[in-house]
């Protein structure tokens, strides 16, 4: 009998534990939006966490775009050769980019790049005890360290979701006009008259929500790593794993609201 229960009791125990994880990361972000409207604002940290999760994300987000579109371009042409519909590769190339892939992928780019450094950065500090100077000098580490960053996020990957449309539409563009014989003005004007703007409204609010995770898991597992090198890798390793799970299960229950209304 208790070779049957063990594997039951695991899958129970690991279903508390994720419970559990959801709460503490709930409490986390229910923290952190009340310290956004707390003084002091650190308008100095705001600005080099903007710096880092936007500008400097622009060329990683551009290329992933940019290869995209041009690979959804040739999928659909290779697909709808079968039925005779080649013609359907803007309209598809578009909704694919603009509604699903160009957030998606913005949010895990993201969650690549910036969440496991913001995780590394801040679980370096508690471990080399920075974070309790912040607390000796009257700083709260949350106002200091997470509210910048989240805000960031919040700011900046809605920018780099619309960016990546753009250009992984344009991928598509330069791939259908170039190699797939397809008309340069045509394109262009069934790819516009076939997007709406709920569109592009449920792209832009999908790259809000993602960064928001991104930047949040980062900051959660930065503060509460373990000690030395092994609990920093463990804090990277864990807050990209979350954020990307929690990207796709968001993206999950946004495209439900918005496309099922």
């Amino acid at each position: 009998m208790s070779f049957f229960l063990s594997p039951l009791a695991a899958l129970g125990a690991a279903f508390l534990n994720m419970l559990a994880a959801l709460g503490r990361i709930s409490i986390y972000a229910f923290s952190t939006l009340r310290h956004v409207f707390k003084r002091p604002f650190y308008l100095r940290e705001l600005g080099i966490a903007i710096l880092n999760v936007g500008w400097l994300s622009l060329p990683v987000v551009g290329l992933t775009a940019v290869f995209t579109g041009g690979a959804l371009a040739l999928q659909i042409y290779a697909g709808g050769a079968r039925f005779n519909a080649e013609a359907v590769v803007p309209q598809i190339v578009a909704i694919g980019m603009v509604r699903e892939l160009g957030p998606v992928l913005v949010g895990l780019m993201i969650a690549a790049r910036v969440t496991s450094s913001i995780a590394a950065e801040i679980a370096t500090m508690k471990v080399t005890e920075q974070i309790d100077a912040l607390v000796t000098l009257s700083t709260h580490p949350m106002q200091y360290l997470t509210v910048p960053r989240v805000l960031a996020g919040l700011i900046c990957v809605p920018v780099l979701v619309g960016i990546g449309d753009v250009i992984g539409i344009l991928g598509g563009y330069l791939v259908a006009t170039g190699t797939l014989g397809f008309n340069s003005s045509t394109y262009l004007i069934n790819t516009f008259d076939f997007l709406e703007p709920r569109d592009v409204f449920s792209s832009l609010a999908k790259g809000a929500v993602f960064g928001t995770i991104a930047t949040l898991m980062g900051c959660y597992y930065g503060m509460n790593s373990g000690r030395g090198a092994q609990g920093v890798g463990a804090a990277t390793k864990g807050s990209v794993e979350a954020a990307a799970i929690l990207i796709l299960a968001a993206n999950f229950v946004l495209t439900g609201v918005f496309f099922s209304l």
